[in-house]
């Protein structure tokens, strides 16, 4: 299964790609950009993340941004996340990062962070084959008005940034308070996405879909909480990418094995498997594929299903989808002839 999983090919549509600061990396940076870090080597890092619920994890995560400041580090960063990627068999990636960490730090500019990230994604899908779409994601522990001042920065970069999401603190900070800014992205043609039912309650979820007009949810989990959102989510087709390990790690659920994803998918839910902050929290893609195959019990189908899922929830050209489509029925047909002949 292991082997299975490596190889299948897969889209990843929730992965922030400051959480692939890995600690080495964040010491190395740290010590080229001349920013001090309150931990004296990459072990004392991995250390920390100890994490008691979401507010615990950001205050380490902003924290670890600041040793990215130019171009470059940008560009390495995100590059490195490819690279890593492509081992696991990622063949798209739709990518979120967070503008307003960064452009609240003196000297850094919008086009500074922006600019590095595509960079390496042109260079990415050259490199590794990986297709890729950028979303920027609007910090929801700030103001509407401050979202709002950063979408502005983003329509000069139309031809970079497919989309705008929604993440940081859940609780306290509803879809509702950016309806407005949720309004103007949906105008301006960008494709739009949230983080909703994670900590926060299944009420999230609707605001999101009825207020901001999101087309995927990011987490999603509690749903389930909520047997008419989850015949809406059903019967809409509306994508959920949920992200395991992370789940466990903040403490959304309290084990693997408590995890509701085996039940979201029985129940008929365009479910997919991500990692978040993979840095953070123990393990890129296909580590979260195989913890959730071994606690909950999935079986090959299980796992095709959400590689299959991957790829229709994506924004990607039908075209380009059902390429990939193809990729893995092609791959399935293979397995199962390797294991008739090993039988």
């Amino acid at each position: 299964m292991k082997t299975f999983i490596k190889a299948i090919p897969k889209a990843e549509l929730h992965l922030h790609i400051e959480g692939t600061l890995e600690p080495e990396m964040m010491m190395a940076m740290g010590k080229r950009n001349s920013v001090p870090l309150p931990y004296p080597d990459a072990a004392s890092v991995r250390k920390a993340y100890a994490f008691d619920d979401l507010q615990s994890f950001l205050d380490i995560y902003y924290n670890a941004t600041s040793v990215l400041l130019h171009e470059q580090d940008f560009y390495d960063l995100t590059t490195a996340y490819l690279k890593k990627a492509a081992a696991q068999n990622v063949r798209h990636a739709e990518i979120f990062f967070d503008p307003q960490t960064h452009t609240s730090r003196e000297g850094i500019a919008f086009s500074t962070v922006t600019k590095g990230i595509h960079r390496a994604l042109q260079d990415g899908e050259k490199q590794f084959g990986i297709t890729t779409k950028l979303f920027l994601c609007i910090l929801r522990h700030l103001s509407e008005k401050e979202g709002l001042e950063t979408l502005e920065q983003a329509l000069d970069y139309k031809n970079i940034i497919a989309g705008i999401g929604l993440d940081s603190s859940e609780l306290g900070n509803p879809p509702n308070k950016f309806k407005e800014l949720y309004k103007r992205a949906n105008k301006e043609g960008f494709l739009t996405v949230a983080h909703a039912g994670e900590e926060g309650h299944a009420d999230y979820i609707w605001q999101a879909l009825n207020t901001l007009h999101v087309t995927r949810i990011d987490h999603g989990v509690r749903c389930m909480e909520d047997e008419k959102l989850v015949e809406k989510l059903v019967a809409s087709k509306v994508p959920l990418t949920v992200c395991p390990l992370s789940n466990v790690k903040l403490h959304i659920f309290p084990s693997m094995k408590k995890h509701n994803l085996k039940k979201m998918l029985d129940r008929g839910l365009l479910v997919t498997v991500n990692s978040d902050d993979p840095a953070y929290f123990g393990g890129y893609i296909n580590e979260n594929y195989m913890a959730v195959q071994q606690a909950l019990n999935l079986d090959r189908q299980d796992i095709i299903q959400f590689a299959v899922n991957s790829f229709n929830a994506s924004f990607l050209p039908q075209e380009t989808r059902q390429r990939y489509l193809d990729e893995i029925k092609t791959f399935v047909q293979h397995a199962h002839e390797k294991t008739d002949r090993d039988n």
